[in-house]
């Protein structure tokens, strides 16, 4: 019998680091020997840069268009840092279709392939946007990926983002097996962060699986286009993916999401000090 593989897709706020995040997250669970594929669910074409090391590999999209339908695997796939598989979905043109149609063409296209084969681990899908929707929602509305984790921060739209996604977890993981397995934070370094994460990841009904902390080295990194891992594989930034990687690889922890009201969300954060910053932007 062929051991299941285990399907994790990422989601999180435009601008959060979620890409970032699963592209370091990878490098530390490759670099623990383990088998994995990256599938890149944004348009932009960017989920895998780092660990291939260029600014974009070319899209299944881009490459039905140019090819037809005669695509073999070798054309949309390529192995970067710790030989994980990378794929990138892309998009439509520009103002013609809905950019989710990209992942659905590509999972299928992919399954036909036979990409989804026994050695693999791990599949991550790096899922674009703040809502669960449309195309969107395809690797988990059609069962594929069975894990959800959603990057978070501090930041208040992160958590109206999060809340929103939670609800869209919540009502998939009625009709199938999706589970949230998390909030990761990527810290923005905003005051008592960590509480305010661990009370909303509490609220949820759900955990904080890991805080990585804030440190420039991810930037030097994504300038050279290398993970974290390959760039300063001494550093503790490095230390500290290897050890969200670890935190992924062995959670256990899987619920069915409790979206908040907004009222309930607005309460926590009114708790924590960020209505009053909130006011401040946007001058309520």
């Amino acid at each position: 019998m062929s051991k299941e593989i285990r399907q994790i897709a990422i989601y999180g706020k435009g601008g959060i680091g979620k890409s970032t995040t699963t592209q370091n997250l990878t490098a530390g669970l490759a670099e623990s020997g383990k088998k994995i594929m990256v599938v890149g669910c944004d348009p932009k074409a960017d989920s895998t840069r780092l660990l291939l090391g260029t600014l974009a590999q070319r899209t299944v999209l881009d490459t039905l268009r140019e090819t037809g339908e005669d695509v073999k695997l070798e054309n949309i796939m390529r192995t970067g840092f710790g030989g994980i598989k990378c794929v990138e979905s892309g998009g439509p043109e520009p103002g013609v279709g809905c950019a989710g149609r990209g992942i659905i063409t590509s999972i299928g296209l992919l399954e036909q392939l036979g990409a989804y084969d026994d050695d693999l681990d791990y599949v991550f899908y790096d899922v674009l946007g703040d809502v669960v929707c449309g195309g969107f929602a395809m690797p988990i509305r059609e069962g594929k990926a069975k894990e959800i984790y959603i990057v978070a921060s501090g930041e208040m739209m992160a958590l109206y983002a999060a809340n929103n996604i939670a609800k869209g977890i919540a009502k998939f993981a009625q009709k199938g097996g999706v589970r949230l397995g998390g909030i990761i934070c990527n810290s923005r370094n905003v005051d008592r962060e960590i509480d305010l994460l661990r009370a909303f990841s509490a609220e949820l009904g759900t955990q904080l699986i890991y805080f990585v902390p804030r440190d420039n080295v991810v930037q030097r990194a994504e300038i050279n286009r290398k993970t974290v891992i390959e760039y300063e594989p001494n550093s503790t930034q490095a230390d500290e993916y290897r050890q969200l990687a670890k935190a992924i690889d062995e959670n256990t922890y899987f619920t069915i999401p409790k979206p908040m009201s907004q009222e309930r969300l607005e309460e926590i954060l009114l708790e924590y000090g960020l209505m009053e910053s909130l006011k401040d932007d946007y001058r309520i």
